[in-house]
């Protein structure tokens, strides 16, 4: 069954560059590893709360962007396995440093429960 990673993380909006170069030189290793697709996003429009939201989730500061990232992987072994290697190919050790604080990234791993593109109301029983 297809799973997910997913990521939030505060980036300072003047390496958004390095952001991108970062990403784009990540990609063809978490290919190599088997994921099918990774999507990044720039916040935007992203509401300030008042109990919680993205920017309190990371801690945010005022000359950060929150951004929201996901991995498409076939299934839950994959990923983990993925998770592995990223702590131990010594590929890792070639790629541009991340531009930001990884502390304060939250991640996660999630099965699907709904998507639109599936037909069937049950397609995940």
């Amino acid at each position: 069954m297809t799973y997910y990673t997913g990521f939030i993380a505060a980036v300072p909006t003047a390496n958004r560059e390095q952001f991108v170069e970062h990403v784009r030189a990540v990609w063809p290793l978490f290919k190599s590893w088997g994921a099918t697709r990774m999507v990044e996003t720039w916040g935007t429009n992203v509401p300030k709360g008042q109990l919680t939201d993205f920017y309190m989730a990371v801690q945010a500061q005022a000359s950060e962007a929150v951004v929201f990232s996901w991995i498409t992987w076939p299934d839950r072994e994959t990923a983990e396995t993925a998770s592995h290697k990223m702590q131990t190919d010594p590929a890792t050790q070639a790629l541009p440093p991340m531009p930001f604080d990884g502390q304060r990234m939250v991640f996660g791993g999630f099965e699907p429960i709904f998507d639109s593109e599936s037909h069937g109301e049950n397609q995940y029983d």
